[in-house]
């Protein structure tokens, strides 16, 4: 099985087409991904991320429910 995560675009490097990457924000964790499957993919977008790799935008309000989800699965004394 395999698991993607939603995060919020925060900075993109215009590069290479194919070598294009932007900085993404799951919750307080910033990661440097690869954006070269979505190129549409602007400053303040949601992406799904697997393995480094963006592979779609998403809407806000679906990136908040995984959220929410994830939040509800984390145990009660977790930071």
């Amino acid at each position: 099985m395999c698991l993607a995560i939603p995060g919020r675009v925060i900075e993109v490097d215009d590069g290479v087409a194919w070598l294009r990457t932007g900085k993404i924000d799951f919750g307080g964790v910033v990661k440097e991904v690869s954006l070269a499957l979505v190129p549409e993919a602007a400053i303040g977008d949601y992406v799904i991320v697997h393995v480094g790799m963006a592979l779609s935008r998403i809407a806000e309000e679906e990136a908040q429910q995984v959220f929410a989800f994830l939040q509800q699965m984390q145990p009660e004394d977790a930071p």
